[in-house]
């Protein structure tokens, strides 16, 4: 098997770091626009399966010439500006494809996959990702779903929560700041509430959840659950629906503050030279926010349903991970790369079968998955404790 990894950040690191160990992997292209830093990555895994390309993927010559290279899958872990360009260069080569964005831009090249046997799929990281996969075995259990919520959070480990955010940077902090002010929906009594961006923090939208071992966190919302309730297909039958962050007492509060006083607004400020607010808080609090060597991040998901002819008290799934000291690894690093890289083993194998557009909700088989991960030591918990109201 011949894999592509396109970009060699933060995810595309852990996708080559797993891919190498593979038996059954022949090579690992990794292609990035800084090549030399990823030839530096790749001399440090000592493998000599792995090899670095430079790529300018906004040239789509170039990317095209590149995905014609004889590869069996390519795992796209770029910004989501470049996930329709990679489908388009994958379809036009007989080349499968995983990426870990939100994207609902793609889905008209379901056809054209088809029609070249080609599988794109589409959100498999973490959140999207093994968070949905979480989600639809939850509503397999149930002959109908009522509730169902879903956490995600990328936190610092107990005790490297020390600095006043009590946070700490493990994914792109822009893309956080911008998470922040992102509108969403949830399904409330049966009903969708829209809730402005601006107010995702508002105590009315907000409730507390107990996680061991952090204790407990606040859960604010995130995103856009009622469309996940039509792609769930629960939506005539659930009254609660949602899609949660969560972050350590007192985050909220914060922010709430911050986004009231303009602190993540885009409009640029003329007397600083056109600098935006948020622009601002990314430059000023980035460098803030990293972690030490010696310090550890979290990934929570969890996933709370109850529902009509399932589990007596309801159904929590848990998966909690924390960062890999030795290799470096952060737990967001490991859980958005582990799952593309599996997710790629199991397209070529056919364990995973669909070709077209895909998604982790109804293709990716759950078994399978989820004995991949416990191989890598990431597990999901089942508990019989349902979900606790939302006022």
């Amino acid at each position: 098997m011949r894999v592509l990894v396109l970009g060699y950040g933060m995810q595309g690191r852990a996708v080559v770091h797993d891919l190498v160990t593979d038996p059954n992997i022949a090579s690992v292209v990794c292609a990035d626009t800084e090549v030399d830093r990823a030839k530096s990555g790749l001399a440090s895994l000592g493998s000599a399966k792995a090899e670095a390309r430079a790529i300018d993927a906004a040239d789509p010559t170039a990317l095209a010439d590149l995905l014609a290279g004889g590869f069996d899958v390519v795992v796209d872990t770029l910004p989501l500006r470049f996930v329709r360009p990679v489908a388009e260069a994958a379809i036009a080569a007989g080349v499968h494809a995983v990426n870990t964005n939100y994207d609902d831009a793609i889905r008209d090249l379901d056809g054209p996959a088809r029609a070249a046997g080609v599988a794109i799929l589409r959100e498999m990281g973490l959140d999207p990702g093994i968070d949905l996969l979480m989600g639809a075995e939850a509503v397999r259990r149930f002959d109908s779903i009522t509730h169902l919520r879903s956490y995600g959070s990328g936190i610092p480990a107990p005790g490297d929560d020390n600095n006043p955010l009590r946070y700490r940077i493990s994914w792109t902090w822009a893309g956080v700041l911008d998470s922040y002010t992102r509108p969403a929906r949830v399904v409330h009594n049966g009903e969708v509430v829209e809730i402005p961006g601006d107010n995702v923090f508002d105590e009315e939208h907000g409730h507390t959840v107990e996680v061991d071992p952090f204790g407990l966190l606040e859960a604010a919302p995130n995103g856009d659950a009622a469309k996940y309730a039509d792609r769930f297909g629960i939506a005539d039958t659930a009254v609660e629906v949602g899609r949660y962050t969560l972050r350590y007492p007192g985050h909220a509060a914060m922010w709430r503050q911050l986004t009231a006083l303009g602190f993540l607004g885009k409009e640029p400020i003329p007397e600083l030279g056109g600098v935006t607010p948020r622009d601002f808080m990314v430059e000023h609090l980035g460098p803030r926010l990293q972690y030490d060597a010696d310090q550890r991040d979290a990934v929570i998901l969890r996933v709370e349903a109850e529902g009509i002819g399932g589990p007596a008290g309801g159904l929590t799934l848990d998966l909690v991970d924390f960062r890999d000291l030795e290799s470096g690894l952060f737990a967001m690093n490991r859980t958005v790369g582990f799952a593309a890289g599996i997710a790629a083993r199991m397209i070529v194998s056919d364990t995973i079968f669909g070709r077209g557009i895909l998604s982790p909700i109804r293709d990716v088989p759950w078994q399978p998955f989820v004995t991949a991960l416990e191989r890598r030591g990431i597990s999901i918990v089942e508990s019989p404790a349902g979900p606790a109201e939302i006022p």
